[in-house]
């Protein structure tokens, strides 16, 4: 809420009159011995080993000391060490003593400040207590053990009678360890205070749920409804002993965290949890504001940022950025190694090592890699019917589709020895119904009680207990049980990829006919013309018409120009931005171009023997693999390479010599969202995905954009933080506390991103 500068006099922090709306990065924490420690501070700078005051504050990578920047780290992934990088400019003398920050002076300097945004937070709860008290079942404080919840409390407390709220933690079981220990400290305050304090936990263990789940990904984020969010509905079910309560949540909730969060309002209803209100009390305070009121109050902090880790949350969260993930290895390797163990038990990869290490398992988006994830479901279409086909039922569909009420198109259910077959007409596939029809078989075939249906329903018309059981009386047809990915979490999180998807086609689409700069020009004169009359020879003319196809150029269909055509003529046949989007449609749709960009290291100069050793190894003849290479050097005479710089080739005498794949020119941020979509799109829906797996796509169908155009990682942030602000409608990028996520919008396109250059420019 307020600006802040360091203070070089305490060491600490200091707010100044000035509001301020602050961006993720802007987000200060305190530093202490046991984080410098890790890092390898004691290698420049001394300090004594003591982890009650702070020494210095961070902000995102970068270390201050009393005002000046001192240090960066880069890197860092689960099991390597981040960098550690001296700041020389205006930074401290190496050798030099670390003082601690006085934390009592910092406290009066920030006196004033801080208890004008304390009683006024305080009054702003009171109010909205007092406006509600009537009309809602309960207030419940949402208690995670963090620094937040902490303040958020705190401010509770003083704001609200002890007997008005109760406080409700959702225990994942997957919880830091000092994270428990906290919790146990608040637990036993509140009992003496006389405030109702309770646990609220999912029926399964970890070790159980990433086994019928699978492990938990930036896609199948199936772990925070079934161990947080619907554990907690249950629970205050059961404290009031009434389903369809309407409470509400005070929860700490901050904009400053994440562009994404900027967008929440203060109060809400429905947005945190169905039919239910939610006061985001401390939403406007940042987190230098949040860590002067611990420190001014003597709030307990939990251990576990002390340690480098910026949050409290789950030990191994597939959101958090690689950097977190090792301080946390360092600081808990025994828990961590737990969740590692659950990886490999439940994947089947060749090399499992690199796929953990790699991030290969943040990527998942289905049950392709699943040890013991038989076929339990298959849908075909056949003779204008669509089957529906479970060989083993796991809970009963006559109960599930109670909840629909009248199907408005008739269908046949067989049920057998072989298991349950279900039959309807292809016209009806796309009627309102068909979605939750098929849903209610999505959840014969595999559900398992996990209880966010049952939270879901408000009318308490789902039960598990003894046998699962739709009570009819109860049940309005409302479908929330349905408003789930596919209907049911674990259906969606160990689906099989459809069968029958189209492969790539042979490597050599050129043959020794790659395209030439003049074809290109002849074509983009006068496209129809050119189609329709040409002077290029049979074999050029099919081979040139592929590459028009793969680049979007012509409709394959129609065999006429696209409306792509035009745009690119429109920005400019020889731009780097015109030839950036072009790379991205040959990426994905021409295996040769894809080969080149997946196999060809960025600025480095390759052999063509080695080349040609290279493609021959994944059974292409040695005429092709001749032809391919030489096609390399074709292209990167067309603006692929001239303009965009794709890559340039060597030559001795008449003979090529080496091939250079190199960094491309990217002017316009707007190629690189139109490569994320595509990106997305090829990945069947992963809008969600942090920076490093960006810089990682091993294991994913689609091909980064940091790989397409040889993109490094800080330059990737920049694009993404420009992109973040100049068009929020399409993307959030957030790279704040060791978290680096990166949230596209499900309801754009690739194509919507390519009308931004006909209504921008």
């Amino acid at each position: 809420m307020y600006k802040y500068v360091y203070d070089s006099e305490t060491g600490g922090l200091l707010l100044t009159e000035t509001e301020e709306n602050f961006s993720a990065s802007k987000e200060p924490r305190p530093v202490f011995a046991e984080e410098l420690n890790i890092l390898g501070f004691q290698n420049f700078w001394q300090y004594e080993n003591q982890n009650e005051i702070p020494y210095l504050w961070a902000e995102a990578s970068n270390y201050f000391y009393r005002g000046k920047r001192i240090a960066v780290v880069k890197g860092g992934e689960l099991y390597e060490k981040p960098q550690l990088e001296i700041v020389e400019e205006n930074g401290l003398p190496q050798g030099e003593k670390f003082l601690p920050v006085d934390l009592k002076r910092m406290a009066e300097k920030n006196f004033a400040i801080m208890e004008n945004l304390r009683q006024s937070t305080i009054k702003r709860i009171f109010n909205y207590w007092r406006r509600y008290k009537n009309r809602l079942d309960c207030f419940h404080v949402a208690f995670s053990g963090g620094k937040d919840s902490i303040v958020l409390l705190d401010l509770v407390k003083k704001a609200l009678p002890k007997s008005s709220f109760i406080v409700v933690f959702g225990d994942t079981k997957m919880e830091f360890p000092d994270t428990y220990q906290i919790i146990d400290e608040v637990e036993n305050q509140c009992r003496a205070e006389g405030i109702g304090f309770y646990r609220a936990a999912s029926k399964f263990l970890p070790e159980e749920s990433w086994k019928i789940f699978g492990p938990p990904s930036t896609v199948l984020r199936w772990c925070c409804s079934v161990h947080k969010a619907a554990p907690q509905t249950l629970k205050i079910r059961e404290i009031l002993k009434k389903n369809n309560f309407v409470g509400a949540d005070f929860v700490g909730v901050r904009g400053a965290e994440s562009t994404k969060r900027a967008g929440y309002t203060v109060e809400n209803f429905g947005k945190k949890q169905r039919g239910q209100f939610s006061h985001n009390s401390i939403f406007e305070w940042t987190s230098a504001e949040i860590w002067l009121y611990i420190f001014m109050h003597n709030l307990p902090i939990n251990e576990t940022y002390k340690k480098g880790n910026s949050r409290a949350g789950c030990l191994l969260c597939p959101m958090s950025g690689e950097k977190a993930n090792f301080f946390r290895k360092v600081s808990y390797s025994k828990e961590i190694e737990k969740f590692i163990d659950l990886i490999r038990q439940n994947i089947n990869i060749e090399n499992i090592d690199s796929y953990i290490t790699s991030g290969g398992w943040l990527n998942r988006r289905n049950g392709r890699d699943l040890l013991n994830n038989p076929r339990n479901y298959s849908e075909e279409t056949n003779d204008g019917y669509i089957y529906i086909k479970i060989p083993n039922t796991k809970t009963d569909w006559q109960e599930w589709i109670k909840t629909l009420g009248e199907i408005s198109f008739p269908y046949e259910v067989e049920e057998s020895a072989a298991g349950l077959t279900v039959k309807f007409k292809e016209i009806y596939n796309k009627t309102p119904n068909a979605k939750n029809f098929k849903s209610v078989f999505h959840k014969a075939a595999a559900c398992v009680g996990c209880g966010v249906c049952e939270a879901n329903c408000q009318h308490g018309a789902i039960s598990f207990k003894g046998n699962f059981h739709i009570d009819e009386k109860k049940c309005v047809h409302c479908l929330q049980c349905h408003e789930l990915n596919a209907g049911c979490l674990v259906f969606d999180s160990i689906k099989l990829p459809v069968e029958g998807a189209l492969k790539m086609q042979g490597l050599n689409t050129f043959s020794d006919h790659a395209p030439k700069s003049e074809w290109l020009k002849n074509f983009f004169d006068n496209p129809e013309l050119f189609l329709n009359e040409n002077t290029l020879g049979t074999v050029q003319n099919t081979k040139f018409r592929r590459f028009l196809y793969d680049s979007e150029f012509v409709d394959r269909k129609s065999k006429k120009p696209t409306e792509f055509t035009e745009l690119v003529k429109k920005i400019g046949t020889n731009t780097p931005t015109a030839w950036g989007l072009i790379l991205v449609n040959l990426v994905y749709n021409n295996p040769q171009i894809r080969w080149y960009v997946e196999n060809l290291p960025v600025n480095a100069g390759i052999n063509r023997a080695v080349v040609e050793e290279k493609l021959q190894s994944v059974e292409v003849s040695v005429k092709d693999s001749r032809s391919i290479v030489k096609a390399f050097k074709r292209l990167c005479e067309t603006p692929l390479g001239t303009e965009l710089k794709f890559g340039t080739t060597t030559s001795e005498g008449r003979n090529l010599a080496t091939l250079k794949r190199t960094k491309a020119r990217v002017d316009d941020g707007r190629v690189i969202l139109y490569a994320l979509y595509k990106f997305a799109e090829a990945t069947r829906g992963w809008y969600q995905f942090n920076l490093t797996r960006v810089m990682n796509d091993a294991y994913s169908d689609g091909v980064s954009p940091t790989k397409i155009f040889g993109i490094d990682y800080e330059e990737m942030q920049q694009f993404l933080n420009g992109l973040s602000t100049n068009y929020p409608e399409f993307i959030n990028a957030t790279f704040t506390h060791g978290l680096e996520k990166i949230s596209l919008v499900q309801e754009k396109t690739a194509q919507d991103v390519l009308d931004l250059f006909d209504s921008k420019g």
